[in-house]
C-alpha cells in the first residue's frame, strides 16, 4: 500500500505544478488533460475542461505528490484542496478500506472501475478527511 499527498485545483493545476518545479525543483513524471482521457459517449468532455489537469504525479524530493482540476461545474472551496490517495495492492483491499472509511463518513464517488484503476473512489471519512482509494492496475483488464 502506497499514501501519496494528492491536491486538487480549480483549472490552475499546471500553474501550480510550475510553481512547485521552481520552488522545490519538483521532477514532473507525468499530466494528461482530460483532453486526453479516452473519450465515453456517457460523459462527453466540454471545451472548457479539455485544457484542465485529470491527473499529474511530481516529485519533491523522494516524496510523489498527486494532483488534478476539478472539473468544470464541480463545487471547489479553498482549503479543501489536499486529501490523501491510497494506492490498495487489489480491488479487494481497496474495498475493505473505502467500506471502512465510510461508516459514519460520506462518499463523494462510489467505488468502481474506471479506465486507470480496477476499483476507484472517493470518500470522507467521519473526521472530515478525505480519501481517494485507487488500485494497482495490475488486476485491471
Amino acid at each position: 500500500m502506497k499514501v501519496n499527498p494528492y491536491i486538487v485545483t480549480n483549472g490552475n493545476g499546471g500553474e501550480v505544478i510550475e510553481f512547485y518545479k521552481k520552488v522545490f525543483d519538483a521532477e514532473v513524471i507525468g499530466v494528461q488533460t482530460f483532453g486526453q482521457m479516452p473519450a465515453s459517449p456517457d460523459m462527453p468532455i466540454p471545451d472548457e475542461a479539455k485544457n484542465r489537469i485529470a491527473h499529474a504525479m511530481f516529485k519533491i524530493g523522494e516524496s510523489e505528490i498527486m494532483l488534478s482540476d476539478t472539473f468544470p461545474g464541480n463545487p471547489f472551496q479553498l482549503g479543501d484542496q489536499l486529501n490523501l490517495c491510497i494506492m490498495a495492492d487489489d480491488k479487494e483491499q481497496a474495498k475493505r478500506y473505502y467500506d471502512a472509511l465510510q461508516e459514519g463518513g460520506k462518499v463523494d464517488m462510489p467505488l468502481q472501475e474506471t479506465f486507470w484503476s480496477p476499483a476507484y473512489g472517493i470518500v470522507t471519512d467521519k473526521f472530515g478527511v478525505t480519501f481517494q482509494i485507487s488500485t494497482a492496475g495490475k488486476d485491471h483488464q
